[in-house]
């Protein structure tokens, strides 16, 4: 196993926020970076800019809403998949999948599930389910795989500052919150709660009334490891810094870092 740094960051808009993206990935250098909410259409994915910062990229664009991509410092990650399997109406720009620095990695966007209940709602939970299908062939792979992404869910309370006025938001539903279990059920190690089991750290904070400002934050940005690579786990963090920052996305860039020995 190498030593790796392995991050997702929901940027909130892709070509606004490229700057934001650039000046993270030359102070943080991760070797592979989840993206997700690109918001542009492939034609706009910014691949020159990205290649003279020193990383290869396959993406999956859908115009204004949506929008995946993986990145590789000093490599060109290897498409495995384009859209989660069971349902061949959906259109939505929400997986891909890539071998990358001999990790097998899923960047994903659950859907928001918005407002609810509707269709919104019932599209996420039929996301999810398509999920748990589908990830529990890559939780028993003998190739190390991590599922990173926004997963627009608070898994419990403690990912959350104060639950009173979220309790109707589709990121708080015992239906989201079921569907995450049952995935981590699976075998997953949700990373950043399997090492810092007592602790609040927050991925996301509101742009409205002063979310920021005051740490009222939410974790619902994940990095989801199968028992081939949770034992290499040795580090996780958020790079709080990044929602700090002038035009900043919402969310923050969440991280691990893989050992080459396995975690003591």
């Amino acid at each position: 196993m190498k030593n790796l740094r392995i991050a997702t960051f929901n940027v909130n808009g892709l070509r606004a926020r490229l700057p934001n993206l650039l000046a993270w990935l030359k102070r943080e250098q991760p070797d592979i970076a989840c993206l997700q909410e690109l918001k542009s259409v492939d034609s706009a994915f910014p691949a020159a800019e990205l290649e003279a910062a020193g990383y290869g990229a396959i993406w999956h664009g859908q115009a204004s809403w949506n929008g995946v991509a993986i990145l590789a410092r000093d490599a060109q990650p290897l498409e495995s998949r384009r859209g989660l399997p069971g349902d061949p109406e959906d259109k939505h720009s929400r997986y891909l999948e890539a071998a990358v620095h001999g990790v097998l990695v899923g960047c994903l966007y659950l859907p928001n599930g918005n407002p609810q209940p509707g269709p919104k709602f019932d599209y996420k939970l039929a996301w999810f389910e398509r999920l748990i299908r589908y990830a529990k062939d890559l939780q028993s792979s003998d190739h190390p795989v991590v599922l990173a992404g926004d997963y627009n869910v608070v898994p419990t309370d403690m990912d959350i500052y104060n639950t009173r006025s979220w309790l109707k938001d589709a990121l708080l539903q015992p239906e989201s919150r079921e569907c995450y279990q049952r995935l981590l059920d699976q075998g997953w190690t949700d990373s950043l709660r399997h090492l810092y089991p007592d602790d609040r750290l927050y991925t996301f904070w509101d742009y409205f009334r002063q979310h920021w400002q005051t740490n009222s934050g939410l974790r619902i940005d994940h990095l989801l490891l199968n028992p081939a690579l949770s034992p290499y786990l040795h580090e996780a963090g958020v790079d709080a810094w990044v929602r700090n920052e002038p035009h900043a996305s919402d969310h923050a860039p969440t991280w691990i870092r893989i050992g080459s020995r396995k975690r003591p």
